[in-house]
């Protein structure tokens, strides 16, 4: 087909046209971006994470490892303030997204662009060769993970294992060279694409973050004995070490909560708890189907949530032995009791049978059953009538709702029944003979009272073997 100069012309219009339509859509054009060479380059980049605004060396620390030359890196959530010079070449990169900014400021791993990288403490002074080193022992073994002190104390090897079900990490002296985690200040290097593999990659505090997620992966650690200087910096005032300690509380208990770990268990036998106390909520929600969200996650009851459970159970029964109330340990718990001498480990509450007589002997349930009101005790605990119907409860507080269940169960011909069934299968009536005596047995680290012959009360409430054949509350919903 033969075209015109005139149809020429028109095309060329049209195609210019088009090009300004595009470019006035796509806006004005970006800076180019700096020459980086490409991704998995040999060599190693230089993270400075954990410093702290009001007083830190960041800059003097950043312009050592600059020197070696190797690339460096400052990372925070924010930039800090008062603002800090940066040497040339060492770039400053938020962690926290900026409504404004381009997203790859919020994402430090687009600005790694070599194989390895390390997690620098601030105050730390550069060696030459030593990065290089500690690469060669991460690729000379099976380690996924290097550490080299700083200063000149040596690093505390330590073994850690993380417990997922149980919301634990657990600490204990580990073998020389090869650990789970070390104690005092280190360089910890790593391959790039193992760190930015992590689901926090950059929490604070970093070598807590780093250690945990590690160790949940069975990734060996080694330590070289190579040290790097630390820097002679004045000690903190009173009032900078106050804020630094609040920041360190503060940081490692929101890390805790993202890696889902409640209990800390320390190498010298101490605990760390970071769950649910007194004077907050539990740690779960409205439990539907007998089934807690966190069975769902395959995970038990926090550790947090079972010790305020276990002195819920020894304050009620504690109050009802002293006020001469009959009371003894009724379906899961006396299967606890009777398996572990303690509470199930995915269980949710306690479970009391008392004699319904006897309510009116103990002032708290007595008041309850005349005001109808919740009743606060000496020690915090909140004593109520259970909405669900003719039972009660006994709260670890009013803020947080882990609870003792107390059944008020009465004899009628010989049989032992009540106003209130859930529908529960071991929620049946039983003889009373069970009872006639009550014996004492070991609960929750303490001695409870149970009826008298527990394996054939928990087969008439749950069936034969049932203590030998552990299940989840609600098998149609979760099996064990």
């Amino acid at each position: 087909m033969r075209v015109t100069p005139c149809q020429a012309a028109l095309a060329a219009t049209i195609t210019l046209n088009l090009l300004l339509f595009y470019c006035a859509w796509r806006g004005p054009a970006s800076p180019a971006p700096p020459c980086r060479p490409p991704r998995g380059v040999p060599g190693v980049t230089v993270l400075l994470r954990d410093f702290e605004d009001f007083e830190n060396d960041v800059a003097a620390t950043a312009r050592s490892f600059a020197a070696l030359p190797v690339p460096v890196l400052v990372t925070a959530e924010a930039a800090p303030y008062p603002p800090v010079p940066l040497p040339p070449g060492v770039a400053f990169l938020p962690l926290r997204p900026v409504a404004d900014q381009p997203p790859p400021l919020a994402h430090p791993e687009l600005h790694v662009r070599t194989r390895h990288v390390a997690l620098v403490p601030d105050g730390t002074r550069a060696v030459p060769g030593l990065l290089e080193r500690m690469r060669d022992a991460l690729e000379d073994g099976d380690a996924r993970l290097v550490a080299a002190p700083v200063g000149s104390a040596p690093l505390r090897c330590l073994e850690l294992r993380v417990e997922p079900r149980e919301w634990t990490a657990r600490y204990g002296a580990g073998a020389p060279g090869r650990c789970g985690a070390v104690e005092g200040p280190a360089v910890l290097l790593l391959r790039t694409r193992d760190l930015f593999a992590l689901p926090f990659p950059l929490a604070h505090p970093a070598p807590a973050a780093i250690f945990i997620q590690a160790a949940l992966r069975r990734w060996g650690l080694r330590v070289v004995p190579a040290a790097f200087p630390a820097a002679r910096r004045p000690p903190l005032s009173p009032h900078a070490r106050w804020k630094a300690e609040n920041l360190a509380e503060t940081r490692r208990r929101r890390l805790m909560r993202d890696l889902g770990v409640k209990r800390e268990v320390l190498a010298d036998g101490r605990e760390q708890w970071y769950g649910c106390g007194k004077e907050t909520p539990r740690c779960f929600g409205t439990v539907h189907a007998q089934t807690p969200q966190y069975l769902l996650a395959g995970r038990w009851t926090p550790p947090c949530c079972l010790r305020a459970l276990r002195e819920t159970a020894r304050h009620v029964m504690a109050t009802l032995e002293a006020a001469g109330v009959r009371y003894w340990l009724e379906g899961g718990s006396l299967l606890g009791a009777v398996r572990l001498g303690d509470i199930i480990p995915w269980d949710y509450d306690v479970d009391l049978g008392i004699y319904r007589e006897d309510v009116k002997k103990c002032r708290w349930l007595a008041a309850v059953a005349a005001r109808g009101e919740a009743v606060e005790d000496a020690e915090g605990f909140l004593w109520e009538k259970a909405a669900e119907g003719e039972f009660y409860r006994v709260h670890y507080s009013r803020s947080n709702r882990l609870h003792v269940d107390l059944w008020p169960f009465y004899p009628r011909g010989g049989v032992m029944t009540k106003e209130t069934w859930l529908g529960h299968p071991q929620d049946v009536e039983f003889p009373e003979h069970f009872l006639i005596p009550r014996v004492p047995v070991p609960f929750a680290g303490f001695t409870a009272m149970a009826p008298n012959d527990a394996r054939a009360f928990l087969e008439l409430k749950f069936g034969p073997g049932a203590i030998e054949n552990p299940e989840y509350p609600n098998p149609a919903v979760k099996r064990l």
